[in-house]
């Protein structure tokens, strides 16, 4: 008898892992086929398609290009980031690639200034543009006076 009872209880013990498996492995399949889809349909809006131009302080100073200035964002989630991406070319091609990240599924729908300083070396003839999220958009560079710096860089531009 009490090896009967031994036996009943390993199996009982081994069906309840195997069932610990089967469910692991269902609700691993489960969670893989409600990944989001993602609407990359062209012709699809985002909040982002009416930034279209971007107006920016330009400074060179010995060497190093900055450009400085601020984009007006659909709402106080939206997180801007740059890079600048310099093309080997004569003179050299410079793409200031800005993306906004914004992962809050709620948020205020205010206009919200996000400020960028994009430091960058190249030639002084480099020609420069710019791309929100890939697309590209106009970016209104204004030189700054002689003797202006970046820090002192103040981001009311006008013109």
């Amino acid at each position: 008898m009490k090896k009967h009872g031994i036996i009943a209880a390993i199996i009982i013990f081994a069906l309840i892992i195997a069932g610990m498996f089967v469910f692991a492995f269902l609700k691993k399949n489960e969670l893989n086929d409600t990944t989001p889809i993602v609407d990359t349909a062209p012709g699809a809006t985002t909040p982002y398609d009416s930034i279209d131009r971007v107006d920016a302080k330009h400074f060179f100073i010995d060497g190093v290009h900055t450009i400085a200035g601020e984009m007006l964002m659909p709402t106080p989630c939206d997180l801007l980031n740059w890079e600048a991406v310099v093309r080997e070319s004569m003179p050299e091609s410079v793409t200031v690639e800005f993306t906004v990240i914004n992962n809050a599924e709620m948020c205020a729908q205010m206009i919200t200034p996000a400020r960028f300083i994009v430091p960058f070396s190249a030639s002084k003839e480099a020609r420069i543009n710019a791309t929100l999220n890939g697309r590209e958009i106009d970016l209104n560079l204004i030189p700054a006076l002689s003797g202006e710096k970046p820090e002192d860089f103040e981001l009311y531009i006008k013109g």
